[in-house]
This record gives structure tokens, sequence and C-alpha cells, in this order.
């Protein structure tokens, strides 16, 4: 996760300029040392790029990675605020949430941390009324949609760099601050992922793990989530997620009901990846409430189709 000096530094160098560790030491208020390492570690990352100046110096640069892109345009729009002091690893990632009323118990549990210590992230925050308080409920003001960008262009790219140091094809497909979900484009990243700690096979691979085995078109799609448990409503929303046509949400209806997935938690979970909709149209076509077609922008099956693909897997 990108550090206050982090921050400190890509705000220095957002625009455009060149500047040596001494001058970043100098507008960030950190020492040299600070400065090196934490400069050495953006380069690392992609975030920024280095040059020899004059008598040999480390000159440095921002690149235009989509974290900086996002940083330029959070300055650009809001520059009265000095983000560098505003801004902290644990307020980036609270504000990953903050795209729509969220109570603090709902963003401490995604994040594995107390409500004390998300109100504490937030507090920065709330002392410039930057917060649209709805009950016990925060959102960001409407016009701190670039902050929100920023926060998730952070995660996201702390997720990639993670995932690509081990599988270099490896896209993000989604994220949030503690768990991604990614897919791999080539086979020996494939082998990587799947010897490595940490990472979980999803989507459609995941079924055989319930009995149900399918055909894959390409390299599977991993999950990355430590201490978190993978469950069948989560394995249905990746499906969804990486794809949702006819064929993929066929399958996540077996699934859903090979595994007799619990309604309200399958809905709960989706609304974390955005697909709450498509789930209650496939709980409405499980009680033959709709017909198929795409209903709803949702691709289902017909009721012979499916019928037929229940009696193919042996599904009740």
């Amino acid at each position: 996760m990108l550090s206050k000096t982090g921050i400190a530094v890509l705000d220095a160098l957002s625009t455009g300029r060149e500047a040596t560790a001494q001058e970043l030491a100098a507008d960030t208020g950190n020492s040299r040392k600070q400065v090196y390492r934490v400069v050495d570690e953006m380069i690392e990352a992609g975030l920024v790029r280095e040059t020899r100046g004059h008598h040999n110096q480390r000159v440095v640069r921002a690149t235009d990675d989509p974290v900086v892109e996002a940083y330029r345009r959070l300055a650009s729009k809001l520059g009265h605020v000095e983000w560098p002091e505003l801004l902290s690893p644990a307020t980036i990632r609270v504000c990953w949430f903050l795209d729509e009323p969220r109570r603090v118990t709902a963003i401490a549990d995604r994040l594995g941390i107390t409500r004390q210590a998300v109100h504490k992230a937030l507090s920065p925050l709330k002392n410039r009324a930057m917060l649209d308080p709805a009950g016990p409920e925060y959102a960001l003001a409407d016009d701190l949609r670039p902050l929100l960008e920023f926060a998730r262009a952070v995660v996201a790219h702390e997720h990639r760099v993670r995932v690509r140091a081990l599988a270099p094809s490896a896209t993000v497909e989604w994220c949030d601050p503690k768990r991604a979900l990614v897919r791999v484009h080539d086979p020996e990243d494939t082998d990587t992922l799947q010897s490595a700690e940490d990472w979980e096979l999803t989507g459609l691979a995941r079924f055989r793990a319930y009995g149900l085995r399918f055909f894959l078109a390409g390299e599977p799609a991993f999950w990355y989530a430590p201490d978190v448990p993978l469950t069948p409503a989560d394995v249905v929303c990746h499906t969804l997620v990486l794809d949702a046509d006819s064929r993929r949400t066929s399958y996540a209806l077996l699934l859903i009901e090979q595994e007799e997935i619990d309604r309200e938690a399958l809905t709960e979970t989706a609304t974390w990846y955005g697909v709450e909709q498509t789930i209650s149209q496939m709980y409405a076509f499980i009680d033959e409430d709709i017909e198929a077609g795409d209903e709803g922008g949702v691709r289902l099956p017909s009721p012979g189709e499916y019928a037929a693909l229940k009696d193919q897997y042996g599904v009740a």
C-alpha cells in the first residue's frame, strides 16, 4: 500500500517535474534516507522512473501509471486540499468502501479490523466535512468522486503488483482492499499460482470441488484472500464477474441448487461484487417467476435447457 511518504512524493511529482532525492526530502519534510527507500519501492512498483542527472545524481519523475493519473485528477479537481497530510494507507483502504452509504461495522468486517480502527481512519474526512452521514452510515460527498477513484486505483495497483510478481500475465478482474479476483493468460502462470501460498482456484475451475466438472476454454481464475474462507457464494459471484454469459449463468444456477446456497447470504455477498441484480434474476428463474432470455440484462437458459443440464450433472 502507498505510504504517507509515498503519497507526499507522488504529490511532489504529480505536476510532471523531475526531482532529486534531496529536493523531494525538502519538499516532503522527510529524511533523504526515507525518501530513497520510498522512491526505490515506487520505482519497483512502476509509479516513478529514474534517470541520471548532473554529476550522476539520481533524478526521478512520475510515470503514467493509473495511480499517478488518478492522483493528478484528484489534485487538479480538489487542489485546495493537502492530500499528503490527510491520507494514510488506512484511510485509503476505508475510502474504497465509501461509494455508497455503508455502516462502520460492515467496513470493519470486510477489512478484518475493529470498528474503532475504521472510525480512526474516517476521522480526517469527518473533520473536513467530506462525508455524507446517513444515520449510522457513511459515504463520500458527491464532489469527492476523484478521491474514491484514487483509492480504488491504489488498491488495484497493490493487488496487480502482488500477483504479477508471481504471474506476469495476470489481470485483476475485481478487488477490494483485502481480496482480489484475477485471471491469468499463460499456463506457466497457472502452475505458479496453483502452488503459491494464499492463492486459490475459483470460478468454473472451482466447481469440481462440488462435484461439477466443466470444460475450461482458457486458463482458470484465482482468488486472493488470506485467512478468509472461499465460500460457494463467492464462487458463484466470481463466475458471474468473470463472464455472465448464458453458459456461466447456467453453471452458476447449478451450483446454487447443488449446494442449496442460502438466498439471503448469496444476495448479501453479491452486493460486494455488483451482481446482486443478476442473482435476483437467477433466483426468480429458479422460482419460475420469469422466462428465459435476457431479462434485465441477465442471460438465462430456457427451462428445457436448464432441466437437461440438471439431469446431465445429477443436480436434483
